[in-house]
């Protein structure tokens, strides 16, 4: 490590601002985890009376939204939990955090002067309160802007070039359709808007005492930035909404210095003055960061509210599906994703609905039941999906006597389309089905098949039926990391990373920050399941590709393509 080591005594302070929670991760100068806080929305804050951290809108079709002010007071909240800890702030040497992926924050006309002008006496939401010329964030569950994605997509020569220009197609969670709906529904705010944040560059706004530059990884995921190039793209800022650019600000690496601490923390909790601030990035990114992924052949699953499957790649390879993002440690590469919008409240409601609200008896049925589920498919929509682009609703096939054993027999046998499924078959129909999509599209992606290994994190990653469930149908071992919130724990080893290249002066690998501590218990992957059944691969391929031909028949019927 030479002159450039961590310095001894000091601390790095990682936030993940997610859907339903904010959480921070403190490592020490080895990345050691010292200590770790939660501040849940519904729980610790009902006044805002979000349900999983959100406002559903019934009256506006997909509209999905959060209370701006939450996160404002979340954080002085989970600031406080660590003041009753004992966590000693002056030896924190640098921030940085992890925002839920296309959420978007409007500053109102002023807002900066607000931020600069912060009172160490006063709590942030009470200083904060009406700076927002819209009050409740659009977030990554909102699907209200399938028109804005349809005008973008034509404006910029279709779906295919935007995925080529920005990395994805047109999404409606992204930000760009959502300003250009705002714009084209409510030009008055549009027009007091001063500055749109990302929730990674909002919350290191606040931290700074100042408007933070949205960080290149994140700004991959708005339908807005030229990927390989790492600017703004023009064409895409044209196609979305007038004078967006200047409202916008200037992008930064994910390495870089967002600004020192500002002085309402040095003031309020006893900051050192010299803390740095460093760009806080997606949360999809900062797992990446938190898994240390880096090889090619490693897949990442991440299951909570969202699911998704990442790795990385050198070459950007533009797809309808799927998504390319700058990887957030590496200046040159990039991050490959995909996104389900069903996760772990869709798994919450098939465990409430057909095992009596308990994990223990879900998991026995997972046990006892067969692979394969004797041919048993469903699709589990409780939110408008995102891979594949469906709708809300249930669907459950029986594939006749499948065994798995030939493809022929196989398209010849009869499916039959189900209201129900028992019980134990429909909880194994839950979990095969998502995991057979996601190594189906991984696969159409060019995401390497079958993997040198998947790391598994997230909350449903400490479920060892789940995982064996992964394990026998992308066929490799599956690991899993010490702690499954590895967001946070990612943006603090980001937090290490940024004040080490800082330090240095230029960008610095980030293996340089963790190399010689890779046995550490916070860096530490584990073995968790082994590889399953070779045959059990095989057919398990069959029944992939018999739900994808459900799956394409099923996004021709209802879906947006």
């Amino acid at each position: 490590m030479g002159d450039f080591s961590l310095p001894e005594g000091s601390l790095f302070l990682g936030f993940d601002s997610s859907t339903q929670s904010l959480k921070a991760t403190v490592l020490d100068s080895n990345l050691n985890i010292v200590t770790s806080e939660t501040v849940h929305f519904d729980s610790e804050l009902p006044h805002y009376k979000t349900k999983d951290g959100v406002y559903r809108d019934s009256s506006v079709n997909g509209r999905i939204v959060s209370p701006t002010l939450m996160w404002v007071e979340a954080l002085d909240l989970l600031l406080l939990k660590f003041v009753k800890s004992g966590l000693e702030f002056g030896k924190i040497v640098a921030v940085s955090g992890s925002g839920q992926q296309h959420g978007s924050v409007y500053w109102k006309n002023g807002g900066a002067a607000k931020l600069a002008a912060l009172d160490a006496a006063k709590p942030l939401r009470e200083q904060l309160k009406g700076v927002f010329s819209i009050e409740e964030s659009p977030i990554w569950m909102d699907s209200s802007t399938t028109a804005q994605c349809k005008a973008i997509e034509d404006a910029v020569g279709g779906a295919l070039e935007l995925a080529q220009l920005t990395g994805s197609r047109a999404h409606e969670r992204y930000t760009g359709p959502q300003i250009r709906k705002i714009y084209e529904t409510q030009p008055n705010v549009y027009r007091e808007t001063e500055t749109i944040s990302l929730v990674s560059s909002f919350m290191a706004s606040i931290l700074i005492g100042d408007y933070a530059s949205i960080d290149e990884t994140d700004g991959a995921g708005m339908n807005l930035m030229d990927v390989k190039e790492r600017v703004w793209s023009k064409i895409a800022l044209e196609a979305t909404a007038p004078g967006l650019e200047e409202k916008l600000g200037k992008l930064a690496p994910a390495h870089a210095v967002a600004g020192p601490i500002a002085q309402y923390f040095v003031n309020r909790f006893h900051f050192n003055k010299d803390c740095l601030v460093i760009q806080w990035s997606g949360d999809n990114p900062n797992s990446l960061a938190g898994l240390t992924i880096n090889t090619p052949g490693d897949l990442a699953i991440s299951l909570g509210t969202s699911d998704t499957v990442f790795g990385i790649s050198s070459e950007h390879v533009p797809r309808l599906e799927g998504h390319v993002f700058p990887n957030p440690v590496d200046t040159k590469g990039y991050m490959v994703m995909l996104v389900y919008k069903n996760g772990s409240l869709t798994r919450e409601d098939v465990r409430n609905r057909c095992a009596g609200q308990s994990w223990d008896q879900f998991n026995k049925f997972l046990e006892t039941t067969p692979p394969l589920n004797g041919g048993k498919l469903g699709f589990y929509y409780k939110e408008h999906e995102i891979l594949p682009p469906l709708p809300v609703g249930f669907h459950r096939y029986i594939i006749e006597n499948f065994n798995g054993k030939t493809s022929n027999g196989l398209k010849e046998r009869q499916v039959e389309e189900v209201e129900e499924f028992d019980a134990p078959s429909e909880v194994r129909a839950a979990i095969e089905g998502n995991f057979l999509s996601m190594r189906a599209h991984a696969e159409r992606f060019g995401m390497p098949s079958p993997p040198k290994r998947i790391i598994a994190t997230g909350g449903a990653s400490a479920n060892q039926s789940i995982l064996k469930c992964i394990a026998s149908i992308f066929g490799c071992d599956v690991y899993t990391v010490q702690r499954p919130d590895s967001a946070s724990l990612g943006a603090a080893l980001r937090a290490a990373h940024g004040w080490f290249c800082n330090r240095k002066g230029s960008f610095v690998p980030f293996s340089g920050v963790y190399e010689k501590r890779l046995n550490n218990t916070s860096l530490h992957c584990k073995l968790s399941i082994p590889a399953g059944d070779p045959q059990l691969l095989s057919k398990y391929t069959l029944l992939m590709k018999k739900r994808i031909e459900l799956e394409d028949h099923l996004v021709q019927k209802l879906g947006r393509m």
